[in-house]
């Protein structure tokens, strides 16, 4: 079958290979959405974890592999392609691991992992006793005659299966856009929640008519409908006065809109997707709703955050702190961020701002680009960082264009990079998740194994080379002081700029007087994202922060929040 590699392909993308999606430009999936490298890295999951599966239930590959697709959900064909998968590709893999031959080598010898001229054989384990060279050929051997193999060089894009062709142009138009799909006004929001829907921005009250969304001044007082999807409305019988003049006229309403990379939409690979002994249907219940999202989680961020925390953790995000300072605030928020996104590349999907200059509320725009001006996977990592003076060139323009679309009265807080050297010093000699079973992968195996794929999210910080991650370090520090510089020094007719360090150091001393560690402010999937917690965290440092300098940026508290809410109830929730 001729559809075979590309298939594995997929599969591998939906079960979440650990840098894809997180560190590389924003890509389109009419073209080949994984390189040779991102392929390599989700076989070896994929391989790793049924070879897992096999060691907890004293099994065989065969009935492994039929656990692992069982466990998927339907949606989005995923149960159907991990069987096809097993069906096609089951047979080598199943003669590979019967003789004890590892992930790496099982992904090799099925050119999933393939080794370029003048490069070394990638490998996530440490090598075999006999060698990896030895080892791969009799792997190779013992596959010479597949016909798996022998369709591989033909190998179809995922796209140009009919049955999937459908979905690839949905990701597609998310993906070019950062628009919501299912919009049927077109007013830039939806009523949907993922492909871009109302996980990312406030949900649309009214899909049919494009004057009615969040965030817009209310028109008439909303006496006779929602038109700003707060869900304050009508008139109160006592007195004849709109409830939405009674209640927010004058309580400085705005809005929150973010501008952000992966970590500000909170991408997020949970750790339970490749821990084989705690597998069960439940593990990929979310895996759906998580692809559709990008693999990012913004209802669950620290920025634009509405939903109750998975991780049991009781702060609130930035969006629902807003809210409760001013129950009018309800349902305004937008994260205009994506996996990839940089100073250089906002201007490619900063257009899918929602803000009408002359109907519109004020909004607080946090700009927050943590890492990817100085992340890339180049073996010449430095020369590939943004310089200060294209930072600058950069971050201007993309003020000029606020300033352009934002109501006078709005403010913008600019977020410094952050410091990644934490990683290398507090994971590299820490097991990843894959590794916990048999003590075999650590964050050091993962670093190195990414960047001979050269698909490292973050070669700079995620490196042993201790040089590297301090001239990273050192340009990242570099960038934030064109930031500071640009909020102290530049004016705008319609925004007021703030700057503020990325806290990380005082996120991890409020961690650790809570009883925590370090470590456990990091995704553990990627190794390279702050998680839900950190999120959390910087949001109350962020809450704290602003309301002790800036509190106007805030708006006031509205008085009236008691009876909006004894009236309104949740305001037509979420």
């Amino acid at each position: 079958m001729k559809i075979t590699g590309q298939i594995l392909l997929l599969a591998s993308l939906l079960l979440g290979s650990c840098t894809s999606p997180a560190s590389s430009a924003p890509r389109s999936p009419a073209s080949p959405l994984l390189s040779d490298g991102y392929s390599c890295v989700g076989c070896v999951l994929i391989v790793s974890i049924v070879e897992q599966l096999i060691q907890v239930h004293n099994s065989t590959a065969w009935e492994e592999m039929e656990r692992l697709c069982h466990y998927l959900p339907e949606k989005l064909f995923l149960k159907s392609i991990c069987y096809l998968t097993a069906e096609v590709l089951g047979p080598d893999i199943i003669k590979m691991l019967s003789l004890k031959m590892n992930a790496d080598v099982v992904c090799h010898a099925l050119q999933f992992c393939k080794e370029k001229a003048g490069q070394p054989l990638c490998h996530l384990y440490h090598t075999p006793q006999e060698g990896l060279k030895r080892a791969l050929i009799r792997a190779r051997e013992l596959v010479r005659h597949s016909p798996t193999l022998a369709s591989h060089g033909g190998m179809l894009k995922f796209c140009s299966i009919p049955a999937l062709a459908k979905i690839c142009q949905k990701i597609e138009y998310v993906l070019n856009s950062a628009l919501p799909f299912e919009d049927t006004d077109r007013d830039k929001y939806s009523k949907f929640p993922t492909l871009r829907g109302f996980y990312w921005r406030g949900r649309d009250c009214n899909d049919r008519n494009r004057n009615i969304y969040p965030g817009r001044r209310p028109e008439n007082w909303d006496a006779q409908q929602d038109s700003n999807c707060n869900g304050i409305w009508g008139i109160d019988p006592k007195d004849g006065i709109p409830y939405e003049k009674k209640f927010c006229e004058g309580s400085e309403a705005r809005g929150l809109i973010v501008l952000g990379d992966s970590a500000a939409a909170h991408f997020h690979i949970p750790p339970e997707w490749l821990i084989a002994a705690n597998m069960s249907v439940k593990t990929f219940s979310n895996l759906p709703m998580a692809v559709s999202n990008e693999l990012d989680w913004p209802q669950l961020s620290g920025l634009t955050g509405f939903l109750n925390s998975t991780s049991g953790f009781r702060e609130r995000s930035i969006y629902l702190r807003l809210r409760q300072r001013n129950r009018c605030n309800h349902r305004d928020y937008q994260s205009i961020s994506r996996n990839g996104a940089s100073s250089q590349n906002l201007k490619r999907f900063i257009g899918s701002l929602s803000r009408n200059q002359l109907l519109d509320q004020p909004a607080l725009v946090i700009y927050t680009m943590l890492g990817n001006d100085v992340c890339n996977g180049y073996v010449d990592s430095v020369s590939h960082m943004t310089t200060p003076e294209n930072m600058r060139a950069h971050v201007m323009e993309t003020l000029m264009f606020l300033n352009s679309h934002l109501p006078p009265g709005s403010h913008v807080v600019l977020y410094g990079l952050a410091d990644g050297r934490i990683l290398w010093d507090h994971l590299h000699d820490r097991y990843h998740p894959l590794g916990q079973l048999n003590k075999d992968v650590t964050y050091e195996q993962l670093y190195a194994f990414l960047s001979c794929l050269q698909v490292n999210p973050c070669r700079g910080w995620m490196s042993s080379n201790e040089t590297l991650r301090t001239l990273t370090s050192q340009r990242a520090g570099q960038l934030s002081n064109v930031l500071e510089k640009i909020a102290a020094s530049e004016k705008f007719a319609n925004l007021s700029l703030l700057y503020l360090d990325y806290p990380f150091r005082e996120i991890a001393e409020e961690w650790q007087k809570r009883g925590g560690q370090t470590w456990q402010l990091i995704e553990p999937a990627d190794g390279f994202h702050p998680n839900e917690v950190a999120s959390q965290l910087t949001a109350k440092l962020f809450w704290e922060k602003v309301l002790q300098k800036w509190p106007h940026v805030l708006g006031k508290e509205n008085p009236f929040n008691d009876q909006i809410e004894h009236l309104f109830g949740d305001q037509g929730g979420h």
